[in-house]
């Protein structure tokens, strides 16, 4: 079940939960938290759903569905994650993968203050694992000097594991940490690629929890985990991206199952 922002660019939000989910061999159950106005290039205006609709949406998949899986991403309001806690809390034994929208990758804000404080302290609680990048990490955890820091005191905050992406750091390759029981587990590092891309922190955190639904373990140590292969999907999809608008290149969901000439 995937809680996300509407993208009629088809490149971020429910569109890229619903093409990973299929991608990666998993029904997806896909729940609409905000409308959004955008394409390749920002987002122009954003229309949180109200909270009880889009609860209503879960419960009547939940009551018809067995879920396997939670993914969250734009949230749209606090009353929303006053009831995504709700919702959460009453269903602890399926994991929960929450990547962090607070902006658009052309910089619109996607959570203001209320909403970030209500995430810390409603649903990182019940969070199985983070995906923040680097900037959402500091958001989150501006206490920390560093994201080591950041990645301990969202630890502390009650996630289970944390996995904050560098694509936003000023290195040459990517350099990814897992962070997990008070310490950081695995460092990745993976090929810089030349573009910006929408809907790659969608695509990595919809990736991790199908394969989660599938049965896969978390982290097991590479290369046999969710994690990991959840990585690689998600840089294969950004190889093969391709541009249908004049901003952010839009991920190769389906990069698998066409040739370089068919995008």
């Amino acid at each position: 079940m995937a809680f996300a922002g509407t993208d009629p660019s088809g490149g971020a939000g429910i569109p890229a939960d619903i093409e990973t989910i299929v991608s990666l061999g998993c029904h997806p159950a896909p729940v609409v938290t905000a409308l959004s106005v955008q394409n390749t290039h920002n987002v122009q205006a954003l229309c949180p759903i109200p909270a009880d609709q889009m609860i209503a949406q879960a419960h009547a998949v939940l009551e018809d569905m067995s879920v396997a899986a939670f993914k969250i991403g734009l949230i749209g309001s606090v009353e929303n994650a006053v009831a995504l806690h709700r919702l959460l809390s009453a269903h602890p034994d399926i994991p929960v993968v929450l990547d962090p929208v607070l902006a658009a990758g052309g910089g619109a804000e996607l959570a203001d203050t209320a909403l970030i404080e209500a995430m810390r302290t409603l649903l990182l609680p019940l969070t199985t694992i983070l995906t923040p990048n680097s900037g959402e990490a500091r958001r989150l955890a501006p206490e920390g000097d560093s994201l080591n820091a950041c990645a301990m005191a969202l630890l502390e905050r009650g996630c289970q594991y944390v996995l904050i992406t560098g694509g936003h750091e000023p290195t040459e390759n990517i350099t990814n940490n897992l962070y997990g029981n008070h310490r950081l587990l695995e460092t990745f590092h993976w090929p810089r690629l030349t573009h910006d891309y929408h809907g790659s922190g969608c695509t990595l955190a919809a990736a991790i929890a199908a394969l989660l639904a599938q049965g896969q373990h978390l982290y097991s140590g590479p290369p046999n985990s969710a994690i990991v292969q959840a990585q690689d999907y998600t840089w294969r999809s950004l190889e093969a991206a391709y541009r249908v608008g004049g901003g952010q290149l839009i991920p190769n969901r389906l990069f698998w199952a066409t040739s370089p000439r068919d995008t």
